[in-house]
Protein backbone atom coordinates (compact mmCIF):
# COMPACT_ATOMS: atom_id res chain seq x y z
CA UNK A 1 0.00 0.00 0.00
CA UNK A 2 1.42 3.54 -1.21
CA UNK A 3 0.83 6.08 1.49
CA UNK A 4 1.64 10.07 0.89
CA UNK A 5 1.86 12.76 3.48
CA UNK A 6 2.06 16.59 2.32
CA UNK A 7 1.98 19.25 4.40
CA UNK A 8 -0.88 21.53 2.96
CA UNK A 9 -0.65 24.84 1.98
CA UNK A 10 -4.01 26.04 1.39
CA UNK A 11 -6.95 28.31 1.37
CA UNK A 12 -9.01 29.17 4.44
CA UNK A 13 -12.11 27.46 2.58
CA UNK A 14 -9.98 24.63 1.77
CA UNK A 15 -8.78 24.21 5.89
CA UNK A 16 -12.56 24.53 6.61
CA UNK A 17 -13.23 21.81 4.40
CA UNK A 18 -10.50 19.27 6.12
CA UNK A 19 -11.53 20.50 9.18
CA UNK A 20 -15.22 19.58 7.99
CA UNK A 21 -13.83 16.06 6.39
CA UNK A 22 -12.01 14.59 9.95
CA UNK A 23 -14.98 16.32 11.72
CA UNK A 24 -17.34 14.16 10.08
CA UNK A 25 -14.83 11.24 10.28
CA UNK A 26 -14.77 10.99 14.09
CA UNK A 27 -18.47 11.65 14.27
CA UNK A 28 -19.05 8.40 11.76
CA UNK A 29 -16.63 6.57 13.98
CA UNK A 30 -18.04 7.45 17.03
CA UNK A 31 -22.00 6.91 15.90
CA UNK A 32 -20.90 2.97 14.83
CA UNK A 33 -19.39 2.42 18.35
CA UNK A 34 -22.15 3.62 20.05
CA UNK A 35 -24.19 1.06 17.85
CA UNK A 36 -22.82 -1.74 18.59
CA UNK A 37 -22.61 -0.47 22.58
CA UNK A 38 -26.49 -0.36 22.19
CA UNK A 39 -27.46 -3.26 20.24
CA UNK A 40 -28.52 -6.21 21.75
CA UNK A 41 -26.60 -9.19 21.47
CA UNK A 42 -29.08 -11.28 19.46
CA UNK A 43 -28.09 -8.99 16.75
CA UNK A 44 -24.56 -9.43 16.39
CA UNK A 45 -23.11 -6.50 14.87
CA UNK A 46 -19.93 -7.15 12.49
CA UNK A 47 -17.87 -5.05 10.50
CA UNK A 48 -20.56 -5.63 7.58
CA UNK A 49 -23.11 -4.25 9.70
CA UNK A 50 -21.42 -1.05 10.59
CA UNK A 51 -20.72 -0.55 7.02
CA UNK A 52 -24.83 -0.86 6.31
CA UNK A 53 -25.24 1.26 9.13
CA UNK A 54 -22.86 4.53 8.45
CA UNK A 55 -24.68 4.18 4.67
CA UNK A 56 -27.98 4.91 6.78
CA UNK A 57 -25.99 7.86 8.78
CA UNK A 58 -25.56 9.40 5.29
CA UNK A 59 -29.19 9.25 4.54
CA UNK A 60 -29.98 10.79 8.21
CA UNK A 61 -27.06 13.54 8.24
CA UNK A 62 -26.63 15.80 5.24
CA UNK A 63 -23.09 16.55 6.11
CA UNK A 64 -22.15 12.72 6.30
CA UNK A 65 -23.77 12.62 3.03
CA UNK A 66 -21.10 14.85 1.50
CA UNK A 67 -18.15 13.20 2.12
CA UNK A 68 -16.79 10.46 0.13
CA UNK A 69 -18.65 7.32 0.70
CA UNK A 70 -14.80 5.34 0.56
CA UNK A 71 -14.22 7.88 3.63
CA UNK A 72 -17.48 7.13 5.44
CA UNK A 73 -16.60 3.18 5.20
CA UNK A 74 -13.15 3.95 6.39
CA UNK A 75 -14.30 5.50 9.55
CA UNK A 76 -16.91 2.55 10.50
CA UNK A 77 -13.68 0.31 9.30
CA UNK A 78 -12.14 1.79 11.84
CA UNK A 79 -15.01 1.78 14.28
CA UNK A 80 -14.58 -1.94 14.06
CA UNK A 81 -10.74 -2.69 14.32
CA UNK A 82 -10.89 -1.06 17.59
CA UNK A 83 -13.99 -3.63 18.75
CA UNK A 84 -12.34 -6.55 17.27
CA UNK A 85 -9.13 -5.94 18.83
CA UNK A 86 -11.45 -5.66 22.52
CA UNK A 87 -12.93 -8.97 21.59
CA UNK A 88 -9.30 -10.50 20.45
CA UNK A 89 -7.71 -9.52 23.59
CA UNK A 90 -10.89 -11.15 25.47
CA UNK A 91 -10.62 -14.29 23.66
CA UNK A 92 -6.71 -14.29 24.17
CA UNK A 93 -7.27 -13.81 27.88
CA UNK A 94 -4.95 -11.07 28.10
CA UNK A 95 -4.25 -10.23 31.80
CA UNK A 96 -4.89 -6.35 32.77
CA UNK A 97 -7.40 -4.12 31.05
CA UNK A 98 -9.12 -5.45 27.66
CA UNK A 99 -9.13 -1.92 25.61
CA UNK A 100 -13.25 -1.69 25.79
CA UNK A 101 -13.33 0.59 22.59
CA UNK A 102 -13.36 4.68 23.56
CA UNK A 103 -15.48 7.84 21.49
CA UNK A 104 -12.52 9.66 20.09
CA UNK A 105 -12.20 13.25 21.12
CA UNK A 106 -9.41 14.14 19.14
CA UNK A 107 -9.17 12.32 16.01
CA UNK A 108 -6.85 14.71 13.29
CA UNK A 109 -7.15 12.46 10.15
CA UNK A 110 -9.59 10.99 7.82
CA UNK A 111 -8.46 8.31 5.14
CA UNK A 112 -9.43 9.08 1.15
CA UNK A 113 -8.75 5.39 -0.33
CA UNK A 114 -9.03 5.28 -4.09
CA UNK A 115 -12.25 7.40 -5.02
CA UNK A 116 -12.84 11.10 -5.42
CA UNK A 117 -9.41 12.20 -5.81
CA UNK A 118 -6.44 11.72 -8.16
CA UNK A 119 -2.75 12.95 -7.87
CA UNK A 120 -0.92 15.09 -10.99
CA UNK A 121 1.81 12.99 -12.16
CA UNK A 122 4.35 15.57 -9.96
CA UNK A 123 2.95 14.53 -6.96
CA UNK A 124 2.52 17.46 -5.61
CA UNK A 125 -1.07 18.56 -6.21
CA UNK A 126 -4.21 17.00 -6.16
CA UNK A 127 -6.67 17.12 -9.42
Amino acid sequence: MLVLEYKVKGKQDQYNAIDDAIRTTQFIRNKAIRYWMDAPQELKIDKFALNKYSTELRSYFPFAAELNSMAVQSAAERGWSAISRFYDNCKSKKSGKKGYPRFQKNCRSVEYKTSGWKLHKTKRRIT
